[in-house]
């Protein structure tokens, strides 16, 4: 059951629970521009140790450290929590939990499967301490990717038919909780995101792409998506990354990924001539694999009029 946001929710104190990259940044402006009160848990190893102005609150929180995080919550008296920002894959020693920590992951569920399982028991131990956890794109919808190009270069009908596919296989993908990306050329699965994230994929599809034109990164939410946290993103790395793997473009899912900058990611595809594009997943899969997909994920719960070739 979702908690309800009151209006003291939407104007108390704001929680950023900050990762890597710009958009815990970002966030923070965004507090100061509207002069929302907020209060920052930087999470070690992870964030910036430079990164924060002095004029920023900020309180710096091991990962594990779950005590001092909800102890942080209590006496700064946050209302609503955000986390944000990326999180790379973390050493035993940091995120090692301390007593609350260990109190919850028995709460949770030491058997939980994969990350979102995980985010979904720590959202409502967020939840029992009266903070409403939001997503960063309820702040910043402009950061969400719009439908259509925006690139001066566009994707042909042989690219349409790879981001088709890629979007109907990172479907699959995120339905075992594996990963948000592919890469397809000319029909071909080059690659499939697992741990070491979408950048180190694009670095390995170079030396498996076929001969001749064409590979395209797709990437979509997972079916069983938290919304308010694990935000696919892209950014102008990913732009140069794709480049310099000799791929053609890049494909998102629109209204679910998030794009840093938009404008400089277009300017900087733009200048390596690859594509940018924000796509529909329910408009460009094909009818037959909208429903397969709509089968896997729960959406029906009949096999009729299934196309099967």
């Amino acid at each position: 059951m979702k908690q309800q946001t009151t209006n003291k929710q939407r104007t108390g104190k704001l929680g950023i629970i900050a990762g890597a990259g710009a958009l815990p940044h970002l966030l923070i402006e965004y507090c100061q521009k509207i002069n929302r009160p907020f209060f920052v848990l930087a999470l070690k190893n992870q964030a910036q140790p430079d990164s924060f102005s002095a004029d920023v609150p900020v309180q710096w929180v091991r990962l594990g450290g779950v005590g001092a995080i909800m102890r942080a919550i209590k006496t700064q008296h946050i209302t609503e929590a955000v986390m944000v920002g990326s999180v790379r894959r973390p050493s035993l020693r940091e995120i090692f939990p301390d007593w609350a920590g260990l109190q919850v992951a028995f709460r949770i569920g030491l058997n939980q499967k994969g990350d979102d399982g995980l985010l979904r028991g720590i959202i409502q131990e967020f939840e029992k301490l009266g903070v409403c956890v939001r997503g960063v794109h309820e702040f910043l919808p402009e950061l969400l990717a719009p439908v259509g190009a925006l690139t001066k270069k566009q994707p042909d009908v042989f690219d349409i038919e790879d981001i088709s596919r890629g979007c109907y296989v990172a479907k699959l993908l995120g339905l075992a909780d594996a990963g948000q990306s592919v890469i397809i050329q000319r029909g071909l699965v080059l690659t499939l995101e697992g741990i070491e994230g979408t950048q180190k994929m694009v670095e390995r599809s170079k030396a498996l792409r076929r001969k001749g034109k064409g590979g395209v990164l797709v990437k979509t939410v997972k079916p069983q998506q938290e919304h308010r946290v694990d935000m696919p993103t892209i950014g102008v790395s990913t732009v140069e990354a794709v480049a310099a793997a000799g791929l053609k473009g890049i494909a998102v899912e629109a209204g679910k990924v998030i794009i840093l900058d938009a404008n400089a990611v277009a300017q900087k595809a733009d200048q390596l001539n690859i594509f940018v594009v924000g796509v529909s997943v329910d408009d460009i899969l094909p009818i037959d694999l909208k429903e397969r997909l709509n089968i896997l994920t729960g959406h029906v719960s009949s096999r009729r009029n299934l196309k099967v070739k």
